[in-house]
């Protein structure tokens, strides 16, 4: 059996920095742990429409217990913010129901160029599969998009009953260089997954940005923090 490594989680400390980031005693490590999945389950469940790329979680010490900054990256800022601010106004008080004890400020940060993103470009492929786009053509477009946004390689799979086929199958494209054990590289990696009238088919994407000293993550700016 082939034994893989996430590229992502191969690179961090390296040129990726942790998505989570806290200091916890024993105590309180299974608690935090447990209400960080469960934000993230919060935000792409209910802000699917923003494009949510990934939900970074930071906590502090203060005097009178924890400061927790969520910062939700979105391609679409602006749905996540709302009019006038409301609807990131009630996911700050949802999510401080789920972080107890915790003073909650709840950023929206943009992603600049969402077709460098492994997680926006595998939830876009889906949506085609899901709208009954081929495969193939689902695939090639989004290679090209990747491409044309300035990455140096792209590779994509999908894997399931392509086309409605009794057996399932892999099939994926690529192309330039996608050098997954080069650390220096900067590979994004995400899977996602499209509901099919025929079951559900996975979606893997890898994008090469180039090498660490080359080029860096997409520029990402912070549009508003609900305080």
């Amino acid at each position: 059996m082939g034994q893989k490594v996430s590229p992502v989680g191969m690179r961090v400390g390296i040129n990726r920095d942790w998505h989570s980031r806290w200091f916890a005693n024993d105590k309180d490590f299974s608690r935090f742990l447990l209400e960080d999945v469960k934000v993230r389950r919060y935000v792409n469940k209910n802000l699917k429409s923003a494009l949510i790329s990934h939900v970074e979680i930071e906590r502090r010490k203060a005097d009178n217990g924890y400061k927790t900054r969520v910062m939700i990256f979105a391609a679409h800022p602006a749905m996540l913010i709302g009019q006038e601010g409301a609807t990131i106004n009630r996911v700050k008080a949802d999510l401080a129901k789920i972080l107890k004890g915790s003073e909650v400020k709840v950023d929206a940060i943009e992603v600049k160029n969402p077709d460098l993103d492994a997680t926006l470009l595998a939830q876009w492929i889906a949506s085609e599969l899901e709208n009954r786009a081929s495969f193939r053509t689902a695939q090639k477009k989004a290679i090209a998009r990747a491409r044309k946004a300035g990455a140096k390689g792209v590779k994509t799979m999908v894997s399931g009953r392509l086309g409605g086929a009794d057996i399932a199958r892999s099939e994926g494209y690529k192309d330039g260089i996608v050098p997954l054990t080069t650390l220096r590289s900067n590979i994004d990696f995400a899977n996602a997954e499209a509901v099919t009238p025929y079951g559900r088919l996975g979606v893997k994407v890898w994008i090469c940005r180039g090498n660490s000293n080359e080029v860096a993550a997409p520029r990402q700016e912070s549009v508003k923090g609900a305080k």
